[in-house]
């Protein structure tokens, strides 16, 4: 049985962007499931925004993630924007010096 606190996500595609909610722990279990999906959005959306506000808990690989897509969208002419960063996973953000990207 799946863990209820581990990553999930709700995907909202319209046209040109896409919204990425996500809500849960981001860890090295599911940072692979949201790197996949933005990338798979990205293929066709100029700009897709990931939805923090339900996030409890980022760990080193959810912050390398988060660093490498939007690298990634960068690289190919594309947007990726971090919204809704609050509490504990601002902290990391910020620790990490991320946060100056969003």
């Amino acid at each position: 049985m799946p863990d209820p606190n581990e990553l999930a996500l709700d995907i909202e595609e319209l046209g040109e962007t896409a919204i990425v909610r996500c809500r849960g722990r981001l860890s090295l279990t599911s940072a692979d499931r949201l790197r996949h999906e933005v990338k798979r959005l990205l293929l066709n959306a100029r700009g897709v925004t990931i939805d923090f506000s339900d996030v409890t808990m980022i760990d080193s690989m959810g912050l390398g993630t988060v660093a490498a897509l939007y690298a990634s969208a960068r690289n190919a002419g594309k947007d990726l924007y971090v919204v809704n960063i609050g509490g504990r996973v601002r902290e990391m953000f910020s620790v990490t010096r991320l946060l100056s990207l969003f």
